[in-house]
Parts: C-alpha cells; sequence; structure tokens
C-alpha cells in the first residue's frame, strides 16, 4: 500500500487527509518513484482553496497535490532506457508528489547528486525553474538593476542568487527580519509598504531595467513607475494585472536539462535553496498553514521516511 494526501472538498488546510491505497505499476515508457521528499508551493494551497476551481471544467474529487519530489526509482517500465532501478532522482510533476510512490515519465526526473539534501532536491524544482525561466523571459544581463518582490521567498530566494552570478545587481523586498538574509544572497534589501518607490529610487539612481514579482497588487504598481519598459516587467501570480497593464504573466517550461543544471549548482554550493521546516507527509496539513503564515524563507518540504 501507499499513502496519499488528497482532499473532497475545497478548504482550510484541514480538508488535507492521508489515504492509503494500492502500490502504482510503472507501465510501458514509465517509471515508478519512491518518493523520500516533495516540496509545499504557495500554489498548493490556492489549488486547496479553490481559487481555481472551475477553470478547467467542473471540479472533480478527490484532488491531490504536488508539483515536485525527490526519491528513489523501484520500478522501471517497459521500453525505459538510461534509468535503473536504486537510481537517485529528481523531478516534477502535476499535482501529484504528495505521496509515497509515483510513477511518471523519465523526461520528468533528472539524477540526484549524491551530496544534494533530499529535502532540498525535492523542493528545487517548483522555484528553482520558474526562477531560472523568470531571469531568461526579463532578458537580465550583466550591469542591469533588477527588482525581485517576495526576495526571501523560494522563487526569490533563486532569482536574486542567479541574477547575481550572471552579473547583475538585485534589490530585493522583504520584511525587516529578512533583510540580513538577503545580503547574505547579495542582493541590497528595501523594506515593503508605503515609500516603496521612493526608497528603490535613492538605492538605484540610474534606475531600474526590470522587475520580477511575486506578490501582485501595490508591488506591480510600484514595478510599473520604476521600470521603463513594461516587457520586463514579469509577474507570478497576478493575471488580472498583467492583462490590464501588459505586463509579462510568467509561467516557464520544465525540463530535465534545466532541472540537472539547477541541481548540480546546489550540490556544489553555488546555489542555496534554505529549507524553513521539515514535515512528515501526513502533517501536509500542518506544513500548508506553515506556508500560509507567508513568512517563509525559503521551502517548506514534506519528508517521506
Amino acid at each position: 500500500m501507499t499513502t496519499r494526501i488528497e482532499f473532497t472538498e475545497f478548504g482550510d488546510p484541514d480538508v488535507l487527509r492521508p489515504v492509503d491505497l494500492p502500490d502504482p505499476e510503472a507501465g510501458p515508457g514509465q517509471v515508478r518513484i519512491r518518493v523520500r521528499a516533495a516540496g509545499v508551493n504557495p500554489v498548493d494551497c490556492k489549488i486547496r482553496r479553490g481559487a481555481f476551481s472551475g477553470m478547467g471544467g467542473p471540479d472533480v474529487f478527490p484532488q491531490t497535490l504536488g508539483n515536485e519530489f525527490a526519491g528513489v526509482v523501484d520500478q522501471v517500465g517497459e521500453g525505459v532506457s538510461g534509468v535503473s532501478v536504486g537510481d537517485e532522482v529528481l523531478g516534477f510533476a502535476s499535482a501529484e508528489a504528495y505521496v509515497e510512490h509515483l510513477v511518471v515519465a523519465p523526461d520528468q526526473i533528472a539524477p540526484k547528486p549524491a551530496d544534494l539534501p533530499w529535502a532540498v532536491a525535492g523542493s528545487l524544482s517548483a522555484v528553482g525553474q520558474t526562477a531560472w525561466n523568470a531571469l531568461r523571459e526579463l532578458r537580465i544581463t550583466a550591469g542591469e538593476t533588477l527588482l525581485v518582490h517576495a526576495a526571501a521567498g523560494g522563487v526569490g530566494t533563486v532569482a536574486v542568487q542567479l541574477a547575481v552570478a550572471l552579473g547583475a545587481k538585485v534589490i530585493g523586498t522583504a520584511s525587516e527580519g529578512n533583510h540580513e538574509y538577503l545580503r547574505s544572497l547579495g542582493a541590497t534589501p528595501v523594506s515593503y509598504g508605503d515609500g516603496l518607490v521612493d526608497r528603490v529610487r535613492e538605492l538605484t539612481p540610474s534606475g531600474v531595467d526590470a522587475a520580477l514579482d511575486g506578490i501582485g497588487g501595490d508591488a506591480i504598481t510600484a514595478s510599473v513607475e520604476l521600470v521603463q519598459d513594461r516587457e520586463r516587467i514579469g509577474t507570478l501570480v497576478d493575471q488580472e494585472a498583467a492583462n490590464r497593464l501588459g505586463i509579462k504573466r510568467l509561467r516557464g517550461a520544465r525540463s530535465a536539462e534545466t532541472l540537472g543544471e539547477l541541481a548540480a549548482l546546489c550540490a556544489s554550493g553555488e546555489l542555496q535553496l534554505p529549507i524553513w521546516k521539515t514535515f512528515a507527509l501526513k502533517d501536509a496539513a500542518a506544513a500548508h498553514r506553515e506556508v500560509e503564515t507567508g513568512h517563509v524563507r525559503g521551502k517548506v518540504a514534506l519528508v517521506v521516511d
């Protein structure tokens, strides 16, 4: 039997329940993963609350969650090459990774470096690939100034470091308690709230070249004031503002190749992804409550013994 977290109605974190099911089997062209860790992202909480209800048609229950994972291959389907039982991997899925055993296609996984902790590996794909693709879409280059909103969160943490590695100057918005953390990543911190535009202008008199938003609302308003080219303002969360103001709604593709590169950077120490807290799989509701505090630095992960 395998345990999966699911929910049969939208609501607060208490709708999440562990359910025991028969082990899935890897079919032709598939591999089965014994999951060791799965990342918890704000979008998981939105799905659970029903934020996307009806967008893809009638809601069907039960529903599952989880877009990223790490684990050990324990079954290989017919026709699969280059993957063996016992391989340690990390990968991406579509709202199904809160589970002990997961069946995926081989092009959804990349080798896990031996030195990469399970919780980090299982939490890397969503924030890592989102940040990686966002910097490409915003065309960040050396010598430019990038403004990152919610810079201490998962995507912000990775985006700051990747932008600094490109040679960009990064200004990151965060609460006061996260300012020293942002400095450690190479960013210049600035506080949220009234007067943000003036504070940013004081830090960079030459102007801001691009902005990456992970909050929406006032953060986008400030970005529009600070960045001349709206094609270089991107939001991860506010579709309405993107449509209304003509800025980018950042989505980004996922690939095993990109994930492998990010994993190598983490394993070498060139990229940090702090794990704020870990929870047992059965305690997914508690993990969601932690994420919804809005004060997570880095990532929250579910771990499977």
